[in-house]
């Protein structure tokens, strides 16, 4: 390629980036700023700021309401859901689980010193698979939590079924999926319970939260028990807790987002369609795709890259884009079972997830949500196109400027 070439132009290899800031992955959404305030003068007005306040309980009412379930339970942080839940469910030993998520899922077990034991995902496809469940049980697991990942449903009919036919509780960790749908029902009504996050990168946030949400009522008074340190009353402590409680400024954010949710829907769908517009027809690309006869809040823009066509692996592009200021995100590379501790624990995990370790060396993330317009959507597009038509050159280049650089440390060694 001669000096000319659009390759030279590109940030990576010294021209000037195509975005003056970056544009990121999970940018907050805001709301109405003048409906948050009023809120956070009427709380510190009433001077009441924690302890389940008024605002606290409307946005459990809220949630339980859309959710369709009699119980919501607002907690300081999705993580902390999951282990009180899971806490509350007796869960002990070993509890299934994918390796194709957060490692947050992971680590929530791992806290109360419960295995998580890694389940394959399923073959193209993206969730925990049902069908190798069975084979994973032994006489202690005591639970199965799988993960409905990107706002899209896994097969919840088969791990309900699963679950009953193994005679063991069900949680679902749906930190990605609220206001979603699965076969018209909504998500959070599933299972024993499910959990979400609200924390400040979900489409709905506030600021840093989560919550519990079931229609078994006894679980619901368990989790509540033990999220306020298992006081039943002023002075009465009847179970063992901790503090998981949501504040009352974080349920006014909480509030203030659910709101414009139906506009934040509406913002990430439009990018979704643009991003669908300029990626659907390239070579070597994948778009993940929402089933837009369910409900769905449209949050991740996920993308598979497959080497052998587009002559670009998933480490080269994100570097490619990066440097354009384009900061794609490779959710959850290497997965769970190579992050630490697990991969001391289960060093050959590997072997049993075949198809989650192939998955994660293709999947990128990229940037939406309100801080990104349809219109930078098409430019990153367009970028990515540009890419990939010379992509062999691309990697050419990257694999020679790589080189160069590890002669120059080794030369700086050796003086």
């Amino acid at each position: 390629m001669s000096s000319s070439s659009p390759i030279d132009r590109l940030a990576v290899f010294g021209g000037k980036p195509l975005f003056s800031q970056p544009l990121h992955v999970g940018v907050p959404n805001v709301g109405e700023r003048k409906r948050l305030h009023a809120r956070i003068d009427a709380l510190l007005d009433r001077r009441f700021l924690t302890n389940g306040g008024p605002l606290v309980q409307e946005f459990e009412d809220r949630i339980a309401d859309l959710v369709g379930v009699r119980n919501c339970i607002a907690m300081s942080n999705g993580t902390l859901a999951l282990e009180i839940v899971t806490r509350a469910l007796g869960f002990e030993h070993e509890v299934i689980t994918p390796s194709m998520t957060f490692v947050a899922t992971a680590h929530a077990l791992q806290w109360q010193q419960i295995t998580p034991v890694f389940c394959d995902i399923v073959s193209g496809g993206h969730h925990m698979d049902p069908a190798r469940i069975a084979d994973l049980v032994t006489p202690r697991t005591s639970g199965i939590v799988p993960v409905n990942i990107w706002g899209r449903p896994c097969s919840i009919d088969a791990m309900q079924s699963v679950a009953r036919r193994l005679e063991l509780p069900l949680v679902f960790d749906s930190a990605h999926a609220f206001g979603c749908s699965y076969k018209g029902r909504m998500i959070g009504g599933f299972g024993d319970a499910e959990i979400f996050s609200f924390h400040a990168t979900k489409f709905i946030n506030s600021f840093e939260g989560g919550a519990v949400v079931t229609d078994d009522d006894e679980l619901a008074d368990r989790v509540r028990l033990m999220q306020n340190f298992g006081f039943q009353g002023r002075d009465r402590v009847i179970h063992v807790g901790t503090n998981g409680k949501m504040s009352e400024v974080s349920a006014a954010m909480g509030l203030t987002s659910l709101e414009s949710m139906d506009a934040f829907i509406e913002h990430n769908r439009q990018n979704y369609q643009a991003y669908r517009e300029g990626l659907s027809r390239l070579p070597g690309v994948r778009l993940m795709e929402y089933d837009e006869r369910e409900r769905c809040n449209y949050q991740y823009i996920v993308v598979e890259f497959d080497e052998r066509v587009s002559s670009l692996n998933c480490l080269e592009m994100q570097e490619i884009l990066s440097a354009e200021h384009v900061d794609v995100r490779r959710y959850f590379y290497p997965g769970c079972h190579r992050m630490e501790p697990y991969r001391s624990y289960f060093p050959n995990a590997g072997m049993l997830l075949e198809n989650t370790e192939a998955l994660l060396g293709r999947v990128l993330t990229l940037p939406t949500g309100t801080a990104v317009s349809v219109e930078q959507v098409g430019m990153i597009s367009a970028l990515i196109s540009r890419v990939l038509e010379s992509g062999r050159f691309i990697r050419e280049r990257l694999s020679g400027a790589s080189r160069q650089l590890e002669n120059r440390v080794a030369v700086l060694c050796e003086a």
